[in-house]
């Protein structure tokens, strides 16, 4: 009896999730035909209303099986209050951390540094400069900084004067926190396109961003409060 009710469960399983499959392939061909200029990533029913998942250029929109309609902006879990679609972006616009390719990135250690994370940043961000501030208050973290000048002409010129000086941490620094501005002409070989080139690839829109030892990547300019926890889980997932 139980090996014939295992056997039932598992086809129902099947069926079920061929059945999600099929609706998923269904709802791309109807989104296709509607609005051919989004290139679906991933279709995913999700867990809420019957609504279907769209992960496209970044974002995250919802529809129905149909497609009669399309909804924007965040999905909130009314039970826990979690933000449904910030997680799922998390989930998927990781990167492993270790193909980022940190010899273009300059090095802070802090404490022992046993903890890992990478900054996107740009040198005439003022959320940078916030952020600068409440990352330098952790305990035990290495932070890998790309200079990624998206911001304005002037952040590329800048961006090579840091990394072209004697010490890129100071110097960084300097700025951020001191409005000091770097001295010298940046004519070193320095790696500010191959940072640029790989940030366009992930998708990297706006900084600081930031990418934790569990892939996950996070935007904006986050309290030191949420830093330190995302550092915690991030660590905890490596084991």
């Amino acid at each position: 009896m139980k090996i014939a009710l295992s056997l039932v469960f598992c086809l129902l399983s099947l069926v079920s999730s061929t059945g999600a499959l099929a609706n998923a392939d269904a709802v791309k061909t109807l989104l296709q035909s509607r609005f051919p200029e989004i290139k679906a990533e991933s279709i995913t029913k999700s867990a809420f209303g019957g609504l279907y998942e769209i992960f496209a250029g970044n974002e995250i929109f919802y529809t129905d099986e149909k497609v009669t309609f399309i909804v924007l902006g965040n999905l909130m879990d009314a039970k826990t209050r979690e933000n449904v679609t910030e997680a799922r972006l998390r989930k998927l616009t990781a990167i492993p951390f270790d193909q980022l390719p940190l010899d273009l990135a300059f090095k802070t250690v802090l404490g022992k540094g046993t903890r890992k994370i990478a900054v996107f940043g740009d040198p005439y961000c003022g959320y940078c400069k916030r952020f600068e501030n409440d990352i330098l208050t952790l305990k035990d973290v290495t932070i890998y900084t790309f200079l990624y000048p998206v911001i304005r002409a002037e952040s590329v010129i800048t961006s090579k004067k840091i990394w072209c000086s004697a010490d890129r941490v100071k110097a960084w620094q300097d700025l951020m926190l001191r409005n000091i501005e770097p001295s010298g002409d940046g004519s070193c070989d320095n790696p500010i396109d191959k940072v640029l080139a790989f940030g366009q690839k992930l998708r990297v829109s706006g900084t600081p961003t930031s990418f934790f030892e569990d892939g996950e990547r996070m935007s904006g300019a986050l309290p030191a409060a949420t830093i330190e926890k995302k550092l915690v889980s991030a660590a905890a997932a490596k084991k």
